[in-house]
C-alpha cells in the first residue's frame, strides 16, 4: 500500500581516480510481494554481491509464502477460510508477527488493524469506481474488522478469528517485516552494509562502500521530482505512507487509498507520512496509523514512543515534524 520514490545517493560507489577500488555497492530490482525491491550490498566483488542478493530474495519469498493471502497455501490463507470455525495452528514466526501487530492496534486504537482485509473490494482506487460504496455495505464489512477477535493461543500456537468472513492481510506490515528479515540474514553472513528497500519500507546498515552515510530523500507527494529534504540514514529504517498514485476522486474532494479500519472509508487531510526508527516493521505499521490518525493526533502519538519519529506532508503540502527532528534552513533533516 506504500509508494514512495527515495533518491539514493550514489548507490554504486566508486573511488577517486588512480586508486584501487577495494569494495563496490552491488544493487539488484526484484519483483516480490507484488511490488518492487531494490536490495544494495558492499561487496568484494560482483559475484559475491550477487550471491548475497540472491539469498535475500530467497528469505524475502519465504516471508511471502508464509504472509500472503493470495497464495491458497499460506499460513494466513489457512487462518481465513477457519475464521469463525476454528482455531489454526501456525508457525511461531508468523504467531509471533500477529502479536506484535495486536500491540500496534491497542497502541494506536485501532488506526492499524489487520483485519482491515475485511473491507478489500468495496473500494476500487484503478479510475472503475463510479459511485461511493453504500452505508449499509460498509457497515457489514466493519462488523468483520477487529483486532480484539484475532485471538493468539500461545500454548498451542494457534490463531482463531471469532468471526465467520474475517480475514487477517499484511499490506501495511508485511514488506516492512520482510526488509528486516533480508537484512538480518545479509547482516549474519558478514554483509558489512547495505540497503533494502521495499518499495518505500527501506531498513539500511552499515556505510556505503566509501564509508559514507547512506542517505534519503523525502519527496514531494505530489511532485516525486522535487526533494523536500535529505537525511543520512544509519542502521535504521524508513518508511513512507502516500497518496499520490492510488486515490479517488469524488464530489471534488482526493480521498487517500488507505482505507480507516475503524470508519471503513478512505482518509484524507495528509498527503505523505515518513516515520524513522530502528526496524522497518514497525515504519511500516505506524505510517499506515499516522497517515490515518491525521496530522495532529498522529505527531502526538509519535513523540510518546521513544527512539520513533515522523515527518508529515499535510494536504496544503506543508511539512510537519516531531519533536525529535531539526528541520534546519535548508531544509536537510537531522535525527
Amino acid at each position: 500500500m506504500k509508494y514512495l520514490t527515495f533518491y539514493l545517493f550514489s548507490l554504486v560507489a566508486f573511488l577517486g581516480q588512480g586508486q584501487e577500488r577495494k569494495e563496490i555497492s552491488v544493487q539488484k530490482v526484484v519483483k516480490l510481494m507484488g511490488t518492487r525491491f531494490e536490495i544494495t550490498v558492499v561487496a568484494p566483488n560482483e559475484e559475491i554481491g550477487y550471491i548475497n542478493i540472491d539469498e535475500a530474495v530467497s528469505e524475502i519469498k519465504r516471508i511471502e509464502r508464509m504472509i500472503s493471502s493470495w497464495d491458497e497455501n499460506s499460513e494466513t490463507s489457512r487462518i481465513n477460510r477457519n475464521a469463525g470455525i476454528g482455531p489454526v495452528e501456525v508457525s511461531q514466526e508468523l504467531l509471533q508477527l500477529i502479536e506484535r501487530a495486536k500491540k500496534i492496534s491497542e497502541i494506536t486504537s485501532g488506526a492499524f488493524d489487520i483485519s482491515y482485509a475485511a473491507l478489500d473490494g468495496l473500494w476500487r482506487f484503478d479510475g472503475t469506481m463510479e459511485r461511493f460504496p453504500s452505508r449499509s455495505e460498509i457497515q457489514n464489512a466493519l462488523a468483520k474488522v477487529d483486532y480484539r477477535k484475532i485471538v493468539l493461543y500461545p500454548e498451542t500456537q494457534t490463531v482463531f478469528l471469532q468471526e465467520k468472513g474475517m480475514r487477517i492481510g499484511f499490506g501495511a506490515i508485511g514488506k516492512g517485516y520482510a526488509a528486516d528479515k533480508a537484512k538480518e540474514l545479509l547482516v549474519a553472513k558478514g554483509v558489512r552494509g547495505g540497503i533494502v528497500n521495499a518499495a518505500g519500507d527501506l531498513t539500511t546498515w552499515g556505510t556505503k562502500a566509501t564509508g559514507e552515510k547512506w542517505m534519503v530523500g523525502i519527496t514531494d507527494p505530489l511532485d516525486r521530482k522535487r526533494v523536500f529534504s535529505w537525511l543520512p540514514v544509519v542502521e535504521s529504517s524508513v518508511a513512507t505512507s502516500g497518496n499520490y498514485e492510488k486515490y479517488v476522486m469524488y464530489q471534488g474532494e482526493r480521498y487517500s487509498h488507505i482505507i480507516d479500519p475503524r470508519t471503513g472509508y478512505p482518509t484524507k487531510g495528509v498527503n505523505s507520512v515518513s516515520i524513522f526508527a530502528k526496524q522497518a516493521e514497525l515504519c511500516d505499521a505506524l505510517a499506515t496509523a499516522v497517515f490515518i490518525m491525521g496530522r495532529d493526533s498522529g505527531i502526538h502519538m509519535i513523540n510518546q514512543l521513544d527512539g520513533v519519529e515522523v515527518v508529515v506532508v499535510d494536504s496544503e503540502d506543508k511539512i510537519h515534524k516531531s519533536s525529535g527532528i531539526i528541520l534546519d534552513a535548508n531544509k536537510n533533516i537531522e535525527k
